[in-house]
């Protein structure tokens, strides 16, 4: 039987369909980087800097934009580089490390709204126990759980991944997807394909019912008593925009590599690469408008940095 050498060393080669017009895509990739740099640095700032901020969920808020802080920083350099200077070239160790980076960081992006789901539900419907609910011994309990979960999760298909041999080392994307690297495997990938799928499920999928649970104790609590709905609508409307965003994204993209209908490679990429760098651009912006404190205190931080400058 003849010996099958795995590679070592990949080409990221996404967008290769725009041939000499891949070089544009730096620009608007560059421009949502800078975005989500500049808004989540500026959120975290704000709540960090004005005690007014300092309750739980501006914490949450600021915790979140933590994580869409770091997500775009282990896959975006590297690929605007791609674009800019034909740089395509990655190790599997590399590979692996950004891997793990990139989803370990995505996970959270719907952990959080957990978190900030049960934060509105001890708000609206036990108004009287919530700074006993929300206090850190208590909440622990909360977070630990979720924190094990996507630890655990994220390293078991990261390890999966690094331990198949690979006939072949062109990746069809621009950063080490898990999917993207699984499907250059050797043999069959029915163990891979089965570990992202409970990862999937595990994670989005059961964040998403928890989030849903929550909120349809919030609203049938609300229209049960003689309190108007409309602070409960306030407060909660923001985190299901984020989460309608944040999970049709991540779904596209999670389909296009189990469901085989002619798919555009390069449209696959595309979303791939949304359900991450979007919600970094999009998640800080709509928490400062829609958040009347944190709206104040930014554009009050933004105006006194304007007369220095």
């Amino acid at each position: 039987m003849e010996n099958i050498s795995s590679h070592k060393d990949f080409i990221l080669d996404g967008f290769e369909e725009l041939g000499a017009l891949r070089p544009v895509l730096f620009l608007p990739f560059f421009l949502m980087f800078v975005v989500a740099l500049l808004a989540n640095s500026l959120l975290v700032y704000v709540v960090i800097s004005q005690r007014s901020l300092h309750q739980p969920m501006s914490i949450l808020i600021a915790g979140m934009a933590c994580v869409e802080l770091c997500l775009p920083v282990f896959f975006v350099p590297n690929m605007l580089l791609n674009f800019l200077f034909d740089w395509r070239g990655i190790s599997l160790i590399g590979c692996l490390i950004q891997m793990h980076f990139i989803h370990f960081f995505g996970a959270f992006q719907t952990t959080f709204l957990v978190w900030m789901a049960l934060d509105r539900y001890f708000a609206i419907c036990t108004p009287l126990y919530y700074h006993q609910h929300m206090a850190l011994q208590r909440f622990l309990r909360f977070i630990v759980p979720l924190v094990v979960r996507n630890v655990l999760i994220i390293t078991q298909f990261v390890i999966l991944a690094g331990r198949r041999s690979f006939c072949t080392n062109v990746i069809k994307h621009c950063f080490c997807e898990h999917m993207a690297l699984v499907e250059l495997a050797c043999g069959s990938t029915a163990i891979n394909s089965l570990a992202g799928l409970i990862a999937v499920f595990f994670i989005p999928v059961l964040d998403f019912f928890i989030i849903a649970a929550s909120y349809v104790v919030i609203f049938s609590s609300v229209l049960r008593s003689s309190r108007s709905g409309t602070k409960a609508l306030r407060t909660c409307i923001t985190h299901i925009i984020v989460l309608t965003f944040s999970l049709s994204l991540a779904l596209i993209a999670f389909l296009s590599y189990r469901i085989r209908n002619g798919l555009p490679a390069a449209s696959r990429v595309f979303f791939s690469t949304m359900y991450l760098l979007f919600p970094s651009c999009f998640n800080p912006i709509i928490y400062g408008i829609r958040t009347a404190e944190i709206r104040q205190q930014m554009l009050k931080t933004l105006t006194r940095w304007t007369c220095f400058t």
